[in-house]
Order: C-alpha cells, then structure tokens, then sequence
C-alpha cells in the first residue's frame, strides 16, 4: 500500500520568453543581421557576415543554456520522508518527523524557504515570488504537521 501523500508541489521557474517566442526573436536577429551582413559582404567587408552569424548562433546557445537551467522542484511529504526532486533527481531526502521549515526574511521584500536537519540545510522555493514563499512555507509547515499527526487523507 502507496504512503499517503500530504503535499505534491510542483514549483515551475517562470520563463520570460517561451520556445515560439524565442524562435521568432532568433528569426528577427538572424534576418536583421543578414541583411547588414550583406551589406558589409557588398562593401567588400567579407568578414562581418562570419562574425554576424556567430552572433545568432551564440544568442542561440545562451537561451538553450538559460531554459535547461529552468527545471521544475517537486516537492513532497509523506508521513515517513519529505523529498525534493530537481530534474527527477532526488536532492534531499529527510524524516518528516525531524525536518525543520524555516522561512529565513533577508530584507524587505527578500525571503528564502529552508529546509534544515542536523545541520545540513536547503533552500527551496526560491522561483517563487516572496509572497508565494510565504503561502508555500506556511502549506509545507501544515502539510508536515498532519504527516507527524497521521491526520488522514
């Protein structure tokens, strides 16, 4: 019989630029510079083309880079452990009943979820607004405590 389980979050970085969106601004900077690079390439500035298509290339690169790093967090809580998984990979595994939650305030608009046992600790959350931090370290802390309860579900 499957623990029951008292929370299943997924936690998505938002993304400022979708794939058609970057597909569209990769188009837009690679026509643009098609057309200068023929200019330059008319002028006898050979070049310039070579050097404009890295340009598009290495714009290209940067976004693949950037959306790969964007992985979603799951976080969850069953009676016997909380787990957190990045890219499906367990990245911290602790006893519900010995996990603190803290939610550590930096500054004025600035707040950071941690996870903490024995002394090792972990920030989770951080793609969340700090008010969502708020809202999600407040369901973790409730979410924790019916788990030590056995509250059913």
């Amino acid at each position: 019989m499957a623990e029951p389980l008292y929370m299943d979050a997924e936690i998505t970085p938002n993304r400022s630029l979708s794939r058609t969106g970057m597909f569209i601004l990769l188009c837009l900077v690679g026509a643009a510079n098609g057309i200068a690079g023929t200019v330059f390439w008319m002028n006898g500035l050979w070049p310039a083309p070579v050097f404009m298509g890295l340009d598009v290339l290495a714009l290209w690169w940067a976004f693949t880079i950037h959306n790969r790093a964007l992985q979603p967090e799951r976080v969850r809580v069953t009676p016997a452990e909380i787990c957190v998984l990045r890219k499906d990979q367990p990245v911290w595994r602790s006893p519900t009943a010995f996990t603190r939650v803290a939610l550590e305030r930096r500054g004025p608009g600035d707040s950071r979820v941690r996870l903490s046992l024995s002394g090792k600790a972990m920030t989770i959350a951080a793609a969340l607004s700090p008010a969502e931090r708020l809202e999600f370290a407040g369901a973790l802390e409730r979410a924790i405590a019916d788990a030590r309860l056995g509250v059913p579900r």
